[in-house]
């Protein structure tokens, strides 16, 4: 396995996408349903990265994405905000939380792993 990943989306359609494309391409995937979830589970695992909804029940993307920069044993991780918030500003909102990167949804099957291996770092 090329290492896990922690999806957080709350869109059974979207994870079920997602999912798929990533245990295809030889990565192990986490699921959360909420914000809250999702950051009890980055906490708890060794991720490679992390896939990030904006539009969560419980906890928003943008709360999420601060929670997690907070805690600096996952400074390594790269965060992707997975989002259909595509106005202008909503790219620098998504990195002035620390969202690493952005991509658009819906996603495209055809380049969502480069999209997502593009950000990888060395981390196991």
């Amino acid at each position: 396995m090329k290492g896990t990943i922690l999806v957080i989306e709350d869109n059974e359609q979207n994870m079920y996408l997602v999912t798929f494309i990533l245990e295809k391409n030889g990565y192990d995937v986490i699921q959360a349903r909420d914000g809250s979830q999702g950051v009890e589970l980055a906490k708890k695992n060794n991720l490679r990265l992390i896939l990030l909804d904006i539009q969560l029940p419980v906890m928003d993307g943008y709360t999420v994405a601060q929670a997690l920069r907070a805690d600096h044993k996952l400074d390594h991780v790269p965060i992707l905000a997975v989002t259909s918030y595509a106005m202008v500003g909503d790219r620098e909102k998504v990195l002035a939380v620390g969202c690493t990167g952005y991509i658009e949804k819906p996603i495209n099957p055809d380049t969502f792993i480069d999209e997502v291996e593009a950000h990888l770092t060395d981390h196991p």
